[in-house]
Protein backbone atom coordinates (compact mmCIF):
# COMPACT_ATOMS: atom_id res chain seq x y z
CA UNK A 1 0.00 0.00 0.00
CA UNK A 2 1.58 3.19 -0.75
CA UNK A 3 1.42 5.97 2.02
CA UNK A 4 0.95 9.74 0.98
CA UNK A 5 1.90 11.93 3.79
CA UNK A 6 0.21 15.14 4.16
CA UNK A 7 2.25 17.91 5.85
CA UNK A 8 -0.04 20.98 7.42
CA UNK A 9 0.66 23.52 9.94
CA UNK A 10 -1.18 26.19 11.78
CA UNK A 11 -4.87 25.20 11.59
CA UNK A 12 -4.55 22.43 9.08
CA UNK A 13 -7.04 24.19 6.26
CA UNK A 14 -4.99 23.34 3.11
CA UNK A 15 -3.96 19.72 4.61
CA UNK A 16 -7.22 18.89 5.34
CA UNK A 17 -9.30 19.65 2.02
CA UNK A 18 -6.03 17.79 0.27
CA UNK A 19 -6.62 14.80 2.07
CA UNK A 20 -10.75 15.34 1.59
CA UNK A 21 -10.31 14.92 -1.78
CA UNK A 22 -7.49 11.97 -1.69
CA UNK A 23 -9.44 10.02 -0.17
CA UNK A 24 -11.95 10.13 -3.37
CA UNK A 25 -9.65 9.96 -5.82
CA UNK A 26 -7.00 7.39 -4.14
CA UNK A 27 -8.61 5.53 -1.44
CA UNK A 28 -6.82 2.56 -1.94
CA UNK A 29 -3.65 4.69 -0.26
CA UNK A 30 -2.99 5.27 3.27
CA UNK A 31 -3.19 8.94 4.27
CA UNK A 32 -0.92 10.03 6.89
CA UNK A 33 -1.71 13.79 8.26
CA UNK A 34 1.55 15.34 9.75
CA UNK A 35 0.97 18.23 11.71
CA UNK A 36 3.58 21.18 12.93
CA UNK A 37 1.16 20.62 15.31
CA UNK A 38 -1.74 19.14 17.52
CA UNK A 39 -4.42 21.92 15.38
CA UNK A 40 -3.25 20.79 12.46
CA UNK A 41 -3.02 17.41 12.78
CA UNK A 42 -6.58 17.14 14.00
CA UNK A 43 -8.14 18.80 11.37
CA UNK A 44 -6.76 16.40 8.78
CA UNK A 45 -7.68 13.58 11.25
CA UNK A 46 -10.91 14.85 10.72
CA UNK A 47 -10.85 14.99 7.08
CA UNK A 48 -10.75 11.78 6.88
CA UNK A 49 -6.59 10.73 7.25
CA UNK A 50 -5.69 7.19 8.06
CA UNK A 51 -3.61 7.96 10.56
CA UNK A 52 -1.90 10.82 12.17
CA UNK A 53 1.21 12.12 14.11
CA UNK A 54 2.29 15.83 15.07
CA UNK A 55 5.56 17.47 15.35
CA UNK A 56 9.37 17.56 14.32
CA UNK A 57 10.67 14.11 14.57
CA UNK A 58 7.41 12.41 13.40
CA UNK A 59 7.67 14.63 10.18
CA UNK A 60 11.25 13.76 9.73
CA UNK A 61 10.65 9.85 10.29
CA UNK A 62 7.77 9.80 8.55
CA UNK A 63 9.04 12.10 5.23
CA UNK A 64 11.80 8.90 4.92
CA UNK A 65 9.21 6.54 4.46
CA UNK A 66 6.48 7.93 2.11
CA UNK A 67 5.71 7.32 -1.44
CA UNK A 68 4.07 11.23 -1.59
CA UNK A 69 4.90 13.99 0.40
CA UNK A 70 2.48 16.67 -0.33
CA UNK A 71 1.63 20.21 1.44
CA UNK A 72 1.75 24.06 1.18
CA UNK A 73 5.43 25.17 -0.51
CA UNK A 74 6.13 26.53 3.01
CA UNK A 75 7.00 23.26 4.34
CA UNK A 76 10.24 23.60 1.84
CA UNK A 77 11.35 26.32 4.11
CA UNK A 78 12.72 26.93 7.90
CA UNK A 79 10.82 29.78 9.25
CA UNK A 80 7.47 28.78 7.51
CA UNK A 81 4.17 28.87 8.36
CA UNK A 82 4.49 31.59 11.24
CA UNK A 83 8.02 29.77 12.32
CA UNK A 84 6.12 26.37 12.67
CA UNK A 85 8.28 24.91 9.79
CA UNK A 86 12.13 23.87 11.26
CA UNK A 87 15.10 23.40 9.60
CA UNK A 88 15.03 19.71 10.27
CA UNK A 89 11.44 19.49 8.86
CA UNK A 90 12.04 21.21 5.87
CA UNK A 91 15.05 19.16 5.02
CA UNK A 92 13.25 15.87 5.76
CA UNK A 93 11.02 16.91 3.51
CA UNK A 94 13.68 18.17 0.66
CA UNK A 95 15.68 15.00 1.27
CA UNK A 96 12.59 12.48 1.31
CA UNK A 97 12.69 9.55 -1.35
CA UNK A 98 9.02 10.03 -2.08
CA UNK A 99 8.01 12.24 -4.80
CA UNK A 100 6.95 16.09 -3.62
CA UNK A 101 3.85 17.57 -4.19
CA UNK A 102 3.62 21.07 -3.11
CA UNK A 103 1.00 23.57 -3.28
CA UNK A 104 1.37 27.25 -4.35
CA UNK A 105 0.43 30.26 -1.35
CA UNK A 106 1.44 33.71 -1.82
CA UNK A 107 1.52 33.96 2.17
CA UNK A 108 4.75 31.36 2.14
CA UNK A 109 6.81 34.67 0.54
CA UNK A 110 7.77 31.98 -2.32
CA UNK A 111 7.19 33.06 -5.61
CA UNK A 112 7.57 30.35 -8.79
CA UNK A 113 7.93 31.29 -11.85
CA UNK A 114 5.44 30.02 -14.19
CA UNK A 115 2.61 29.30 -11.76
CA UNK A 116 0.03 31.77 -12.27
CA UNK A 117 -2.52 33.13 -9.75
CA UNK A 118 -5.61 30.82 -9.13
CA UNK A 119 -7.85 30.09 -5.74
CA UNK A 120 -6.48 27.72 -3.47
CA UNK A 121 -9.16 24.94 -4.59
CA UNK A 122 -7.71 24.75 -7.88
CA UNK A 123 -4.31 24.14 -6.23
CA UNK A 124 -5.63 21.46 -4.32
CA UNK A 125 -7.38 19.47 -7.05
CA UNK A 126 -4.68 19.52 -9.48
CA UNK A 127 -2.47 18.28 -6.03
CA UNK A 128 -5.24 15.40 -5.51
CA UNK A 129 -4.64 14.16 -9.35
CA UNK A 130 -0.84 14.72 -9.99
CA UNK A 131 -0.71 12.62 -6.68
CA UNK A 132 -3.49 10.09 -7.60
CA UNK A 133 -1.38 9.72 -11.23
CA UNK A 134 1.52 8.89 -9.34
CA UNK A 135 0.14 6.61 -7.18
CA UNK A 136 -1.62 4.35 -10.17
CA UNK A 137 1.45 4.44 -12.18
CA UNK A 138 3.69 2.32 -9.75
Amino acid sequence: MKTIAVIDGKGGGVGSALIGRLKKEVPQAHVLALGTNALATSAMLRAGADDGATGENAIVQCCGRAHVVAGPIGILMAGAMLGEVSAPMAAAVGQSPGQRVLIPNHKSGIHVCGVGEAPLSQYIDEAALYIKKLIEEE
